[in-house]
This record gives structure tokens, sequence and C-alpha cells, in this order.
């Protein structure tokens, strides 16, 4: 009985508790949905990042480096010593040696919002892909960084009026693209004879940094119409590596380049009875002579052995190269052989063997290129160099689905002339204005 009471107590009491709360703290219906608060941006503002670092407490000095110009020199103005300046150049070796600061670089600096204006970062740009954080601040060091590469397709064609390298250009693509398009159709097309009408189209990748192109990846697909005959160019991994081949699967490239040189101008011809510029008279030049600046670079045209490499009297710095059996090729006039070209090495095809100069008997600066087929002297121009290879039989139908989607997407790009700028003639009404 007296275990009932107690229980009659306890829950009379939790009843008049919960009574209490509830009248105490009533249960109030959900409010109105009444839209988003603004809030003041500034309150929560983001700092400003440069080079991912955030300066608004801080000044940017951006600059170029000048001819002959090192870092003490630039550094020195913001309050850093010799001795810093010398600790950064020694830890700095492995990432990035600033005794290489190249003339016309990009550079910045982060320095103290003060009147001493220390700097607390060097930050340089060896190139447009890449840039080096120089730390001064705390812990002295140095940090190379690559910045995000896009890759970018793009197409364009056109009809040439005066150069190749003009129709590219006005339509903003990227001179690199230039030096490609010559290699891909090296021994189909004589650029050196470029006539007025011939046509192009290109698909390729294009590597854009900041917004600006800093190369060419490659061509996707190309056609080109020289004198009326056209050509196309398909890219296939048909081994290790991809190469370029026409609609049918045969290879577009020879087994030697057809010119040493990526892209020039040939100031003399091979002639059995041609007048010698400097030693004034006629005699035969048994070469193709090549203009182009000093310092070219000479690649040779095949895989080889060097037979000669050395200064000679009339042909100043030259090499001689053994590609096989039938072929040998001769380079004079360099202003230098490269580093590791001697008898006896190896070369590769495309692999740079010296650079263009005006050494031994030469009045300005360009390569004379020589050609031996079975012993004797020919015209490089006129030999006839077997293809490399095309398509094997088991991957052609492969290669077929391939090129038939190249094709079709190349045939559907309209063409663009080529701007022209000329001199506008008055009309009669603008010669003689009416009063």
């Amino acid at each position: 009985m007296r275990k009932t009471r107690i229980w009659l107590v306890i829950t009379g009491l939790t009843i008049a508790l919960i009574s209490a709360l509830y009248i105490n703290f009533p249960i109030t219906e959900p409010e109105e949905y009444i839209g988003e608060i603004e809030i003041d941006s500034t309150i929560f503002q983001l700092p400003t990042l440069y080079y991912g670092f955030p300066i608004d407490s801080f000044e940017v000095v951006e600059g170029r480096v000048k001819w002959s110009q090192n870092l003490s020199e630039i550094l020195s103005a913001f309050n850093i010593s010799f001795q810093d300046i010398h600790i950064l150049a020694e830890r700095s070796k492995d990432v990035y040696d600033v005794r290489k600061l190249k003339a016309g670089s990009n550079y910045s600096i982060i320095h103290d919002r003060d009147s001493l204006k220390t700097a607390l970062q060097f930050i340089f740009e060896p190139s447009p892909a890449e840039f080096v954080v120089y730390n001064l601040k705390d812990s002295i060091y140095a940090e190379l960084t690559q910045k995000p590469i896009k890759i970018r397709e793009r197409s364009l064609a056109a009809e040439i009026n005066s150069s190749l390298y003009n129709s590219i250009l006005d339509q903003g693509a990227s001179p690199l693209l230039v030096h490609q398009l010559v290699d891909v159709f090296a021994w189909q097309v004589d650029f050196f004879r470029i006539a007025k009408g011939d046509k192009f189209k290109l698909i390729y990748e294009e590597e854009v940094v900041d917004d600006q192109v800093i190369g060419v990846r490659s061509i996707k697909g190309a056609y080109f119409e020289h004198w009326g005959k056209p050509y196309y160019a398909i890219p296939y991994q048909a081994e290790e590596k991809v190469d370029y081949f026409d609609e049918e699967g045969n290879s577009l490239r020879k087994t030697l380049l057809r010119a040493p040189l990526n892209y020039s101008r040939i100031s003399s011809r091979y002639s059995l009875r041609r007048f010698h510029p400097v030693q004034k008279r006629y005699k035969a030049h048994l070469g193709t002579d090549y203009a182009a600046p000093t310092g070219t670079p000479i690649r040779t045209v095949g895989d080889g052995v060097v037979l000669e490499a050395r200064y000679h009297g009339g042909n100043g710095n030259y090499v001689k190269i053994r590609h096989n059996s039938n072929y040998t090729t001769q380079y004079l006039h360099m202003s230098k052989i490269a580093r590791g070209i001697r008898p006896g090495t190896s070369v590769k095809q495309g692999q740079t063997i010296g650079y263009v100069g005006s050494t031994g008997l030469a009045n300005g600066p360009h390569l004379c290129y020589r050609f031996w087929k079975n012993g004797r002297q020919v015209d490089a121009l006129k030999v006839d160099i077997p293809s490399s290879g095309g398509i094997d039989s088991t991957q052609i139908a492969s290669f077929k689905l391939v090129s038939d989607s190249i094709k079709t997407r190349l045939d559907g790009i309209n063409y663009v002339a080529e701007e022209v700028l000329l001199a506008k003639i008055p009309s009669e009404s603008e010669d003689n204005p009416t009063p």
C-alpha cells in the first residue's frame, strides 16, 4: 500500500512538471521563410594572390632582366645584403642557377610596404611555362613551379598569296606551326617553290599558358595542295612512334630529309658553271647553298656515322656523314661544329651537328650542302630517295578508320584568303573632287 502511494506521488509530480514546462515554453509554429540574408562581402574579402602569395599588405615590382644584369644588381636596391644574395645563389644551384638569368626574361619582387622596401620574394620566369620563387624571408631557398599547360585544338585553312609563313601568321597561329608543317610534307612539297594559289588545311593542338601560346604539340591532320596536286597527312602509330602517312597508308617520310635546315632560302643551286662570289671566276658549284642567319642549327638529313668534322681551307668548319653504302652528305661553312660531333660518332636523323656561319670561302652566312650518291656528287634536290615504308597489312583496316575520319574533318574546313595589303588607288572622283 505504501509503495502504491509513493508511485502516485511521483506520477503526480511528473505531470505537474510537464504542465509547467508547456505553460512557460509553448510550442510555436515555424517562422515564415523571408529569403536569403545578404552579407557584406567586404567583411569576408579573399586575399589577392600573386604567384600564390597574398600581397594585400605588400608591394609588387615587375621588370625584365637587362643585358648583362645580375641578381646582385637587382636585389641590392631592395635591402638584400650581398651575403644573403651569395647564400641564395649557392642554395638555388640545383633548382635554377641565378647566374643564368637571361636578358629579356620577366621577374617580380614582393617587398615590404615601407621605406626600406625589403624584398621578401624574388620571382623569375625562365620560360612562359615555369617560374622560380627565391624566398628571402626567414629561411632562404628556391622552388621551381611548372605552370598548368592547357591543350587546345585548332583548325585553319588558307590559300597562299605570298608565303606560307604569312598565311599561317595572318590567322593568329604560332610561327612554330610553320616548321612542323614543313617537316610533315618535306618530301611532297617543294617549300622553296611555293606557288601563288597553293592551299593548305590543318588540325593541330597548341599548348597554352596564361592565354599565351607557348608551343605546338602535334599536327592531328593536314592537307596541302601544291601546284594543283593534293596531299594528305594522317598521323598514325604504326610501330613505336607516331608517323605521317597519306590516305592510303603510304609513308610520307623518306630515308633522308630533303633539306638540312628547317626553313630557309636557297641562295645558290647545284651548277657545273657558276660565278664564284669570292674568287670572282666561273667554276663548278657542286652543292646547294641555303642562306640563313649565323647560329641557325644545321641538322643531319639522316642516320649515319661522322667521317670528318674539322676546319679546312675553303670549306671552313664542316662535317661529312656516311648514311649507308649509297649516300654521303657534307655540310660546309659552319660557325661552329656541335659539341660531341667528331669522326666515328653515330648521329640520328634531325640531330643538330653544327650551326650556320661564314667560315672558309664565304661572303655571308649560309650552308653549302653537298650530296654523294654511289660515290659521285649529285644535285641533292633531284635525288629520288626511297620511302621509309608504309602501314603493315595487318593494320591497314584500323588505319583506314582513322584516315577516313581525319580526311572528312579536313574536307569540311573552309579556306580563308591570306591578307594582302595593297596601296589604295584613288578613283577619278577622288583625284578631282567636286567643289
